[in-house]
């Protein structure tokens, strides 16, 4: 893998330095790990792309737009017994997109901190907006959010929150997930997966944001490069190679 030449944060650089979601959930996993990509130009190695999942997020948006257009609940925000309708906004194509989403400029550290939504609901009663993350799997039983490896997804749902606020906008703590498992039950594919959708609310809790966007900075600041984590693959992949082949 070739050293990165872009995108790399430059101490005292003048122009601010763009900082996704997906980058925060990697300091958050890795310190060492984020600090080699954002300074030093490696990336970690990209993983399988998920193109069933894609498909499903793109199915998702086209069936929500299609109520956003007539101004009509979904049936799914019908089963939370909300007074809701998706939320219509000039910006909403720029904030679903990868690498523009939603964005804030933090003048004090100098960051563009980004993260592209999958969908903005409106509370009709509260005037306040919904944030919506879009999630497909197939797995016997049924889905939660409590699984410590759903860490990321919490996360996630957090910085959307926080970036909508910052942007001048009325928030609800309350986000929801919607999760379409496939249904491995049935007798024959015939052409089709079946979903069980599923709603998932989820309370959004912003509170660990600043504090680590402060650490963030820190770290890109200075030149250590931090010790190795154990319990990151990557981590502990490249310290057994190292040590196989000092041997």
């Amino acid at each position: 893998m070739a050293i990165r030449k872009r995108n790399i944060y430059q101490p005292n650089q003048e122009k601010p330095f763009k900082l996704s979601r997906s980058k925060i959930e990697n300091f958050m996993s890795c310190q060492r790990c984020f600090y080699i990509d954002r300074r030093l130009g490696v990336g970690q190695p990209p993983g399988f792309p998920f193109n069933i999942n894609s498909a499903v997020d793109g199915l998702l948006k086209k069936e929500f737009d299609h109520y956003r257009e007539i101004k009509e609940p979904h049936p799914y925000m019908e089963r939370l017994g909300l007074n809701l309708i998706p939320f219509q906004h000039e910006e909403l194509d720029d904030w679903r997109e990868n690498f523009k989403g939603v964005q804030y400029f933090d003048e004090d550290k100098n960051l563009i901190i980004t993260g592209a939504v999958d969908d903005v609901w409106f509370n009709l009663d509260t005037d306040e907006l919904i944030v919506v993350d879009y999630k497909a799997t197939a797995k016997n039983g049924e889905v939660s959010l409590d699984a410590d490896w759903q860490d990321g997804y919490r996360r996630q749902m957090d910085i959307y929150q926080w970036l909508l606020r910052k942007n001048g906008f009325k928030v609800s703590d309350d986000g929801y997930f919607v999760y379409c498992n496939g249904d491995k039950s049935k007798e024959s594919f015939s052409n089709k997966v079946e979903f069980k959708v599923s709603v998932l609310k989820y309370s959004g809790s912003t509170d660990w944001i600043e504090e680590a966007l402060i650490e963030i900075k820190e770290l890109l600041d200075g030149d250590v490069v931090p010790d190795i984590n154990l319990e990151c693959g990557y981590c502990s992949y490249n310290e057994s190679v190292d040590e196989v082949l000092n041997q």
